[in-house]
């Protein structure tokens, strides 16, 4: 029991990461740096930070030359594909349409997971991930969604991303099982920065760091610190413990706890029905992570 609440835990904190992240990481783009350039900083900012990790907690090595080639199919789905496309339709369009787009990603999970990995849909897992779906839509429905054919084009990138994350939870299951999760990700980043390198690599080039503020410099180093390097960190370590889904599922938090920093900075005010969206999202969690019982 003790464990299982840990790893809920865990995987609250990445959501807690992840929700702060919208108002810590705001103004960075486009002022100051172009999406494509920002991302190649993150992650072969973060792809150093798991290596020096990697070497002074662990020895293991990869010992089946065959799963190289999983590492590169999840770099692209998980860290290339999914970060260049999140950032740029994020660049486009509206964080509020972003937030609703995201809610896809736990359906997208449990398909690919159904289709992949065999595991069972359960009505008790799709009313969960609708009862949370819902939650977090009426949470977000009453900020001002943008409906401008950039924003439309950014949605667009942020359902890819969605899908492209799903699939990465998915595929990246099986070598969590295999290996420590710190040698998994130092390989996943390493591949993927070198895939973000011919997207980056000008843009960041161009980049005047003299103009950055104190501010901005510890917006960035949040990013690259918490919401890649402990984020992916914490949901690969989750992932050896509990089924693709219920990662996917905690993306559910991230505006809850989004709303909840700003209620707490006084950027929003409490209203009761925001109270009861987050029970909706809290009991669709428990839906989701409910252990059948033994017969």
């Amino acid at each position: 029991m003790t464990k299982n609440w840990q790893i809920h835990g865990t995987l609250a904190l990445v959501s807690l990461i992840y929700g702060a992240n919208y108002i810590i990481a705001k103004g960075v783009m486009p002022n100051y740096m172009t999406p494509n350039g920002f991302i190649l900083l993150r992650a072969s900012a973060a792809t150093l930070l798991f290596w020096i990790f990697h070497f002074f907690t662990s020895k293991e090595r990869v010992h089946d030359k065959k799963d190289y080639i999983s590492f590169i199919k999840c770099a692209v789905f998980g860290v290339a594909a999914n970060q260049l496309i999140f950032f740029n339709g994020l660049n486009l369009g509206s964080p509020v349409n972003a937030s609703i787009i995201m809610t896809v990603n736990p359906v997208i999970v449990l398909v690919i997971s159904a289709w992949l990995i065999n595991e069972r849909i359960t009505p008790r897992k799709i009313g969960g991930i609708l009862l949370g779906a819902t939650g977090v839509i009426l949470l977000i429905l009453n900020k001002e969604v943008s409906v401008e054919n950039d924003s439309l084009l950014g949605d667009l990138f942020i359902f890819l991303n969605a899908t492209f994350y799903g699939i990465y939870l998915v595929m990246v299951k099986p070598l969590m099982l295999k290996y420590q999760p710190i040698t998994v990700i130092k390989w996943i980043f390493l591949f993927g920065s070198i895939m973000i390198i011919p997207f980056g690599f000008f843009p960041l080039l161009k980049t005047d760091f003299s103009t950055f503020s104190t501010g901005i410099w510890w917006s960035i180093g949040y990013v690259v610190i918490g919401t890649t390097f402990l984020a992916y960190l914490l949901n690969a370590m989750a992932l050896r413990h509990v089924s693709s889904t219920i990662v996917g599922y905690y993306i559910y938090l991230q505006p809850l706890f989004a709303t909840a920093i700003a209620l707490s900075l006084g950027l929003e005010h409490f209203q009761w029905n925001k109270a009861l969206f987050a029970l909706m999202i809290f009991y669709g969690v428990y839906l989701v992570s409910k252990k059948p019982a033994k017969s």
